[in-house]
C-alpha cells in the first residue's frame, strides 16, 4: 500500500468515525445509495449525491475519483463550503496524516469545523441510511382532495421531504437538506430560536424582490402559532420557508432563529409543490416509516373516531357526544359543552356531510389533527365552513383536545415557476 493510499485509508476511517457516532446500529455502510426521490437525473446531479459519492469514494480508497467528484461539485457550486473543506482534506492527506475531517485550514467560511462535520454526516445519512421504500410516513395518514403535494420536515435528519398526493396517500417525490433553529425544535417563545412543531399551512409568498439578500430566492411562510399553539401559549411569529443568502450554498444544521432554510435552487425547485393557502407542512424532530400495514392501522383508527363524532351529533345524543372530548377541553372553553347540549337538544334533525378530509399525526404519536369541509343541516341551521379537530390520544382512546371552525383560505398569486 503507497503512503498516499494509507493516508486516505486513515482519512476514511476518521469520516466513518464521525458517522458512525450517532448512526442506527441497522445502516448498511457497504449497500449502494438508495434514492427516494423518483427523479434520478436530478438527483444524481444533486450536490447532495456528488458529496455522498466523494466520501464513499475516499472510504473505498477510490482516490483519484475521489477527488474528481468533489472538483465537479465545487464546480456546481462554488459556494458549498463543505465541499471546499473536503477537497483542503484530500490535498492536505499527500502531505500528512489527517487527525480529523477539517485538519486543513477552514479559512473564512463563517462556519465552525464542527457544524461542517455535522452538515457532513447528515448529507451523507440520506444515503447510507435511507428508510426502505416500501415504508409510509406515520405523519401523513391522508391527503385531501384539495392538498396536491404536502411537505414533511424531519429535524433529526435535516431533511425535507415533499410528498405527492395519489388516491389520500403520500408517494415521496423530493427531499432537500435544511436548517432549523439553532435551538432545535419545540419552539414555546417568541426568541427561543427553535422552529415549532405541528402541522402548519403555506400562507404566502414572498418573492425575493421583497426581501434582502439573506433570505435568497424567497420565502414561504407559515401559520405558526396554529389554533393548538395559541391555547398551549406558545408566542412568536415570523416562521418561513425560505431560501440561503446568495454567496451560501447552505447553513449548518441547526443555524436559523426558527424558520426552515434550504438552498437557492432546492427553494426554487420546491416553489413547483406548494399551493399558497393549502399546502400542509408537518414539522417534527423525526420521522416515523412505518409498514403499510401499521400505517393503514393507525389511518383507520383515526378515521372511524371521526365517523363516530358525526354519528353520535347525528343521532342527537348529547352526552355520548360530549364524551368524546377531552375534559381539559371542556374546562377550558368555558360554556362549549353546555351551549353544545343546547344546541343539540333543541333540533329534531341533524345531518352532516364530510368532504376534503385530511388527517396528520405529530411526531410525539399521541396528538392527530383530522381537518375536514363540514356540511351541517338540521331543521334549524344549515352551514358549511371548514374545521379542525386536534384529537390527544388518551390511553388507547382518541379524544378531541380543540375544536377550531378555520377562515377560509387567503388567495395569494401563485410562486410556481
Amino acid at each position: 500500500m503507497s503512503a498516499w493510499t494509507a493516508t486516505f485509508v486513515r482519512l476514511s476511517g476518521l469520516l466513518l468515525v464521525l458517522l458512525l457516532a450517532s448512526m442506527p446500529l441497522h445502516a448498511d455502510l457497504g449497500a449502494p445509495m438508495r434514492l427516494a426521490a423518483f427523479d434520478t437525473e436530478r438527483v444524481f446531479n444533486s450536490p447532495d449525491a456528488l458529496l455522498a459519492k466523494t466520501l464513499q469514494n475516499i472510504r473505498a480508497s477510490r482516490l483519484d475519483t475521489a477527488m474528481q467528484d468533489v472538483d465537479r461539485l465545487i464546480a456546481l457550486r462554488p459556494d458549498f463550503k463543505l465541499a471546499h473543506l473536503i477537497r483542503g482534506d484530500l490535498l492536505l492527506a499527500r502531505a500528512r496524516p489527517l487527525s480529523t475531517l477539517g485538519s486543513a485550514p477552514a479559512g473564512r467560511t463563517g462556519q465552525s469545523l464542527d457544524d461542517l462535520r455535522e452538515e457532513a454526516r447528515l448529507r451523507l445519512l440520506r444515503y447510507i441510511d435511507e428508510p426502505a421504500p416500501d415504508l409510509l410516513p406515520l405523519q401523513l395518514l391522508q391527503l385531501a382532495p384539495s392538498q396536491r403535494y404536502a411537505l414533511l420536515a424531519d429535524a433529526e435528519r435535516a431533511r425535507l421531504y415533499v410528498f405527492e398526493n395519489v388516491a389520500g396517500e403520500p408517494r415521496l417525490v423530493r427531499d432537500y437538506y435544511m436548517t432549523v433553529g439553532r435551538n432545535g425544535v419545540n419552539k414555546q417563545v417568541e426568541g427561543d430560536r427553535k422552529t415549532p412543531i405541528g402541522l402548519y399551512t403555506v400562507t404566502d409568498w414572498i418573492p425575493p424582490q421583497r426581501l434582502s439578500d439573506f433570505y435568497g430566492a424567497g420565502a414561504f411562510p407559515i401559520s405558526y402559532p396554529n389554533e393548538l399553539d395559541l391555547v398551549q401559549g406558545r408566542t412568536g411569529h415570523g416562521i418561513w420557508i425560505h431560501g440561503a443568502p446568495s454567496n451560501t450554498y447552505s447553513r449548518p444544521p441547526k443555524a436559523s432563529d426558527g424558520c426552515v432554510v434550504i438552498a437557492n435552487p432546492d427553494f426554487e425547485d420546491l416553489a413547483r409543490y406548494i399551493e399558497v393557502g393549502v399546502t400542509p407542512i408537518v414539522i417534527g424532530e423525526r420521522t416515523q416509516w412505518v409498514s403499510r400495514e401499521a400505517w393503514l392501522e393507525r389511518r383507520e383508527a383515526l378515521l372511524a373516531r371521526l365517523d363516530d363524532w358525526k354519528a353520535r351529533w347525528e343521532s342527537r345524543d348529547a352526552d355520548r357526544f360530549l364524551a368524546m372530548y377531552s375534559d381539559s377541553f371542556l374546562s377550558g372553553e368555558r360554556g362549549w359543552g353546555e351551549n353544545k347540549r343546547r344546541n343539540i337538544l333543541n333540533k329534531d334533525w341533524i345531518r352532516l356531510g364530510l368532504e376534503d378530509v385530511s388527517v396528520f399525526l405529530y411526531s410525539s404519536g399521541d396528538m392527530a389533527v383530522i381537518t375536514f369541509r363540514q356540511d351541517y343541516r338540521s331543521d334549524k341551521l344549515q352551514s358549511s365552513g371548514m374545521k379542525r379537530l386536534y384529537l390527544q390520544l388518551d390511553g388507547e382512546r382518541w379524544r378531541i383536545a380543540l375544536e377550531r371552525n378555520l377562515p377560509a383560505p387567503r388567495q395569494v398569486a401563485s410562486a410556481r415557476r
